[in-house]
């Protein structure tokens, strides 16, 4: 035990100790700290994943509103499928 404290006296320093100190302080209790930053930037990823998906769903509903104001069989199959839309001299059944 005494040559720990003996090795201690000899390396450590009071300058150290602080430094190491405030080291830890910024990296890790800090409001930027370190942990905070790599969280932050994992929801970021996240975040421009979400907006991709976006994204892409919105150029599909855009492609698709294009092909119902130019397309007159695109707008009748839409409108035959989702609202079971007849012409007066058919019949629709429709199976769930």
């Amino acid at each position: 035990m005494k040559d720990f404290f003996a090795w201690c006296r000899r390396y450590l320093s009071f300058t150290l100790v602080g430094a190491l100190a405030i080291g830890a302080l910024v990296l890790f209790f800090n409001e930027n700290s370190v942990l905070r930053t790599v969280e932050q930037e994992r929801r970021i990823a996240e975040l421009k994943a979400s907006i991709k998906d976006a994204a892409d769903t919105l150029e599909h509903y855009r492609a698709l509103n294009l092909s119902l104001r130019n397309d007159r069989e695109t707008m009748e199959r839409i409108v035959r499928e989702q609202y079971h839309m007849q012409q007066t001299d058919e019949d629709v059944y429709v199976f769930q």
